[in-house]
């Protein structure tokens, strides 16, 4: 055996890899993102591996893989599990033979999401299992359960760790070596993995019976634990629990619930350990899903019990727990004084404001304000995307008009332009957002004949998420060198007739592609192409000199973090630079050139 210090993400990986994972598909996002690259990184056999193009695909390709027998993982942040939930919705009708788990990241804060949905509401949704770790330690041992589970009881379960879990390191003990099990292969059944009105209607009333069986192995499961006694009780899971136990720590007369397991929920468990209380506080983070329950139960069996949390305002609805809000709420609950650290920061001054914004020589901020010069005062929507790129819409760039979800600029774009023909639409994507749901709404937009200018912002990569390989990348997660998937012939075998590929940071090349395109009818491209600035070695360092009149255009204009004011003048910050040569092409009076040094 082997002991190894790891992420939590990490533990995750390792878990499954313990388990004798046979495949492991999803899609990158953060919080969830390095559990993929961990495996890659592991030394295993018999252990397929890829990036989807997005959460769907990575879903439908682990169901087949579970069809066969194989124990399959699917990774993906919560608002990935959007994207998939159509297969996972089927799947629970069908089920599985192979172990199949779900991890859906969720991000209570938002830390680095546009949502805080909380995945415990999606399991009882589907009507499937949901395993909510509190540590690294935990998602190690859990996520091995979580294939038992799957298996047992033919079903795919959600793995719910939070962003706290994700990112905070432990220890964890694991094999020297893995391998993924032996696979019986897929056997054909059409009764079974067709998905018809019939099977599924049959199969519904199997769910609900299924259920209540999980509900009671779930009330003996190891990490459903009650710890203390008293007539008071505070019941949590996940992240909060740590918070929670760290707390009651000089609390020894108050109940500690930990629920592991939120869905189903396991009514007897939850019944036993709440007997003699009176007033139990519910604290988890996003919705009130165990307090919920915990009404449910009281009006069940006519309970006498006060219940406290985010329905009667004792516990924030939004946001995430912390040892802090943890000592405020149940110090509150419980009649106490704050008792989170002992130390007064009363003092302390707040820490300064660090917006993000686009990296010093990123293309992005140059096809941004290419777009922006060349579209001067004349009426233009400018819709955005996830990635970098949504820091467009910083000043003093201004170019994001709109963000919702992935792929959503290309087709807002579409729908701005059939009520105001009068505006220029342009929407903007990243190379990996247009593999991942970006091509369906260029087929619309042709198909619905829109007026609009199509900027796919092609970095070579998934920078936001880590720099992840995609289609466009030519290697995979197998290893492979493949053949790059071109977004020029997709977007010529969709239909459209003008594609421009350009360098954003040839400035005068880049204003004519966005006027030339901007000139014609119908859909048009600009394909802004330059390698991430993060991933490719810099040109150099420009530098600024005695010609500068002190106008400050370069800074008013393009916002570049290496561009500052030193002692009234404008300097160049030769830490960030990275020699992009942007801010030499908008100077009046050509004060900006040359690198420092090669």
């Amino acid at each position: 055996m082997k002991k190894q210090y790891v992420m939590g993400n990490g533990a995750i990986a390792l878990g499954a890899l313990s388990a004798g994972v046979n495949l492991v598909s999803g899609y990158p996002g953060t919080p969830s993102s390095e559990i993929i690259e961990t495996i890659s990184k592991t030394p295993h056999e018999n252990v397929y591996l890829e990036w989807s193009v997005n959460e769907k695909v990575a879903m439908e390709v682990a169901a087949a893989a579970s069809y066969s027998g194989a124990r399959s993982m699917v990774t993906m942040k919560q608002m990935g599990l959007n994207v998939a939930g159509d297969p996972l919705m089927s799947m629970a009708y069908v089920g599985v033979k192979g172990g199949l788990v779900v991890v859906s990241a969720d991000d209570p804060g938002p830390i680095s999401s546009q949502t805080e949905q909380d995945t415990r509401r999606y399991a009882s949704f589907a009507r499937i299992p949901v395993f909510d770790p509190s540590s690294p330690e935990e998602a190690f041992e859990m996520v091995q359960d979580a294939f038992e589970y799957s298996e047992k009881y033919a079903t795919p379960v959600l793995f719910r760790p939070t962003t706290r879990v994700c990112h905070a390191y432990a220890s964890v003990t694991t094999k020297e070596e893995f391998s993924g099990r032996a696979v019986e292969g897929f056997v054909k059944d059409s009764s079974k993995w067709v998905i018809f009105p019939r099977l599924s209607f049959a199969n519904h009333a199997k769910m609900e019976e299924r259920n209540v069986r999980i509900a009671e192995d779930f009330s003996g499961y190891r990490f459903n634990t009650c710890e203390g006694s008293g007539s008071k009780a505070v019941i949590t899971s996940g992240i909060s629990y740590a918070y929670a136990k760290e707390y009651l720590k000089k609390h020894s007369d108050v109940r500690l619930i930990k629920l592991g397991t939120p869905y189903p929920f396991p009514e007897r468990f939850v019944l036993e350990s709440l007997e003699g209380v009176s007033e139990v506080l519910s604290f988890e983070e996003l919705s009130p899903f165990l307090e919920e329950n915990v009404l449910q139960l009281i009006g069940k069996y006519h309970l006498n019990l006060t219940v406290h949390g985010k329905l009667d305002g004792s516990v924030p609805h939004s946001g995430e727990n912390s040892a802090d809000s943890a000592a405020k709420i149940i110090g509150a609950f419980l009649g106490a004084s704050d008792e989170a650290t002992g130390i007064d920061v009363s003092d302390m001054p707040k820490l300064p404001a660090r917006p993000p914004v686009l990296c010093a020589g990123c293309p992005h901020r140059a096809s941004f304000y290419a777009v922006k010069k060349a579209m001067g005062k004349q009426k233009s929507y400018f819709c955005g995307d996830i990635g970098c790129y949504t820091l467009g819409n910083a000043k003093p760039l201004d170019m994001v008009d709109t963000c919702l979800c992935m792929g959503a600029g290309i087709t807002m774009a579409q729908g701005f332009d059939h009520i105001d023909g009068e505006g220029t639409c342009f929407a903007f994507v990243g190379d990996s957002t247009f593999f991942a749901s970006g091509i369906t709404g260029v087929v619309n937009a042709v198909y619905n004949e829109a007026d609009m200018v199509l900027c796919v912002l092609d970095n070579s990569t998934t920078a936001m998420t880590g720099h992840q390989p995609h289609p466009g990348t030519g290697r995979n997660m197998m290893g492979d060198i493949v053949e790059k998937v071109s977004i020029e012939k997709i977007l010529e075998g969709i239909g459209l007739k003008k594609i421009i590929t350009v360098d954003p940071l040839d400035l005068d090349a880049s204003v004519a592609a966005v006027k030339e395109c901007v000139a014609l009818p119908g859909v048009k491209a600009i394909i802004f192409k330059s390698p991430c600035i993060a991933i490719t070695k810099p040109k150099g360092k420009m530098k600024i000199d005695d010609k500068c009149i002190g106008c400050k255009k370069c800074i008013r204009e393009i916002g570049c973090p290496a561009l500052i004011m030193v002692d009234g003048k404008v300097t160049i910050d030769e830490s960030l630079c990275t020699g992009c040569g942007l801010c030499s092409q908008i100077c009046p009076v050509g004060a900006i050139g040359g690198a420092c040094h090669e």
